[in-house]
């Protein structure tokens, strides 16, 4: 099991439309570019135990952690390195039985500093706040404050990932507030993924 990165890009896949092979060859781009997680996320799965462990195939040649996007079945199916959880994707408790004992896991808290503290107690590895910028990946998501990252990280212990509408040029922000990784979607895979990801990449290089 590879060990979750403590600071920098949290790639977050977007398949809409693409090839397995299309998806895959991104997804390397942004690895290469400097992504330290990738989380395979897709809403309209055709294939999704198919990509999901050639996902993992091409991380784990890379050693960056591949977690999946709310489904604790499919992870544990693939042997995946964790899995992200949404406020009703199962609990903690049942991704720790059914997962391995170093699986990531990874829990969105929104806005709350109360839910993220509750996550923490309850094992989870790292904790997410967001949306903090307009998303069109998240475009109904209820908007999260600055200052519940400066709150967080005054409390917490795990590593605080911020998602939602991040982009180079205000991402600096997040991370000045107390953010530890910059969860992406459409910021790395709008355009050229590799060159996005590295313009991510130098503002943590700058800190």
């Amino acid at each position: 099991m590879i060990t979750l990165p403590t600071r920098g890009l949290y790639a977050i896949t977007q398949p809409n439309n693409k090839t397995i092979d299309a998806l895959l060859n991104e997804v390397a781009a942004a690895i290469r570019g400097g992504a330290v997680i990738v989380q395979y996320r897709d809403k309209n799965p055709i294939d999704a135990v198919g990509t999901a462990t050639k996902l993992l195939e091409l991380c784990r040649q890379h050693a960056v952690p591949l977690i999946i996007n709310d489904n604790i079945e499919l992870a544990a199916s693939i042997g995946a390195d964790g899995v992200h959880l949404g406020q009703t994707d199962g609990s903690i408790a049942l991704a720790k039985k059914r997962l391995s004992k170093d699986a990531v896991i990874g829990v969105s808290c929104y806005n709350s500093l109360e839910l993220a503290i509750t996550a923490e107690a309850e094992g989870a590895s790292y904790v997410a706040f967001g949306r903090f910028f307009p998303s069109t990946s998240k475009p109904l998501a209820a908007p999260a404050q600055l200052q519940t990252l400066h709150q967080a990280k005054a409390k917490l212990n795990v590593p605080i990932v911020a998602i939602g509408g991040i982009l180079p040029g205000n991402g600096q922000s997040v991370l000045e507030a107390g953010a530890d990784l910059l969860a992406v979607i459409g910021g790395v895979f709008d355009s050229e993924p590799e060159s996005s990801a590295r313009a991510y990449f130098k503002l943590f290089d700058q800190r």
